[in-house]
């Protein structure tokens, strides 16, 4: 233990004094090494923290939450045409209603419907606002936060009164430094009295946002909008300890019976759930992970040459020393352990310059963006291993050729 130890010790004194010796020539050659490390690590960081706001926005909407709609979310393909998406029916709020009652496995039903309208107050008007049309039991399966005001009540969705609940930046136009609850706005053409404010939240990472959107009961909305005429969707939540597989089971059962379906025909209907959007996003961080290797495979092989390229010169300066080391008793195993060793310090050394820049660069992109940009502690391992394996495989020829010296034609190479 004691003489690995000193083999270590010994092995960073040299590649140390490599460095020091001959700054340039190690800079230069360690330059390929920092930089491939720097490539791989900042595609991963930047990725794995495009990956990590992404997936947070999408389980933000619930990992346990159904969507039935017209469209899937993926399509089936060129083997299913686009025309008989087209030609199913949208859902209904009866059918929603049906399903109310048949279903034992969900928690909660909502029905929604969005349009883009104009939200005015006297002569100010914001353009093309989101008016999200829903049933009473929206807030459950898609809670939101309020900053002021209140939901609708059971009797204001049943009675479809004419109240509105308004996102941060629509009051901000309409109504800049007051308070628009107990005010009212106009929507459809109609007065609408604003009971709600939503918090401000952003823009997620798809640049969609409550902030310039608006809620009304859809039993209003049924009065001004063709419901058959916009894309719905019934939103349904599981009861807790329900899986979304038996949720989607029940619930498929129930839409075909709702719409009489044969056993023999296909759904006219989607069923979606976010785990086909992380389904989506795991192939696509696949591939740029794949890319990510063949950018920075190109400057870790030139890195691995001049790392290389260091250990040759090293063994051609140390030959005597080689020499005087075997003639006392030094096995060939402990000479190639000092090189190799020497050499992954080396490597080590320009990834981990590597890895500063990336850890720069995010504190830089986290602080002046909105984009938090994070080097977690598996792509700082990545990039250390990835450094040692270079540096392991590129000094192992000049190692092994140290180890096979002659001690007596290696102590003659200075005479």
């Amino acid at each position: 233990m004691l003489l690995i130890i000193r083999l270590i010790a010994e092995s960073f004194r040299f590649a140390v004094s490599a460095l020091v010796v001959n700054k340039v020539r190690t800079i230069l050659s360690l330059l390929g090494i920092t930089i491939g490390i720097f490539s791989i690590i900042s595609v991963f960081s930047v990725f794995d923290s495009l990956e990590k706001a992404i997936r947070d926005n999408i389980n933000s909407l619930g990992d346990n939450v159904l969507f039935i709609q017209k469209w899937p979310w993926m399509m089936g393909g060129n083997d299913y045409p686009w025309w008989k998406y087209w030609q199913r029916p949208e859902a209904s709020l009866r059918e929603m209603s049906e399903m109310q009652k048949r279903s034992s496995a969900a928690d909660a039903f909502a029905f929604m419907v969005t349009v883009n309208r104009n939200v005015s107050h006297l002569s100010t008007t914001v353009e093309s606002v989101s008016i999200n049309a829903v049933s009473q039991d929206y807030a459950r399966v898609m809670p939101f936060d309020l900053e002021s005001g209140r939901y609708f009540t059971p009797l204001e969705s049943q009675s479809g009164r004419n109240v509105i609940i308004i996102g941060a930046e629509v009051a901000e136009a309409l109504f800049p430094g007051k308070n628009p609850i107990g005010r009212s706005v106009k929507v459809f053409g109609l007065r609408m009295d604003v009971i709600g404010l939503m918090q401000k939240s952003g823009d997620n990472i798809f640049g969609n946002s409550n902030d310039k959107s608006a809620f009304i009961p859809i039993n209003f909305a049924r009065n001004v909008i063709d419901l058959r005429g916009v894309g719905s969707s019934i939103v349904v939540r599981a009861k807790e300890g329900v899986s979304n597989d038996e949720l989607k089971d029940e619930i498929t059962g129930i839409m075909r019976s709702i719409r009489k379906l044969k056993p023999a025909a296909e759904d006219n209907f989607a069923v979606n759930e976010m785990d086909i959007i992380n389904r989506g996003f795991d192939q696509l961080f696949g591939v740029i992970a794949i890319v990510g290797w063949i950018i920075g495979g190109f400057s870790l092989l030139v890195g691995g040459f001049g790392i290389a390229n260091i250990m040759f010169v090293s063994v051609k300066e140390r030959t005597s020393q080689i020499g005087i080391q075997k003639s006392l008793g030094a096995k060939n195993y402990f000479v190639l352990l000092q090189f190799l060793i020497e050499a992954v310090f080396l490597s080590v050394m320009g990834g981990i310059v590597g890895l500063l820049i990336v850890f720069s660069i995010a504190l830089i992109i986290s602080n002046t963006t909105s984009f938090e940009m994070l080097l977690s502690l598996k792509n700082v391992m990545l990039g250390l291993v990835v450094s040692a394996f270079i540096g392991l495989v590129s000094g192992f020829i000049p190692a092994w050729s140290a180890s096979r010296l002659d001690p007596v034609e290696a102590m003659r190479s200075n005479f």
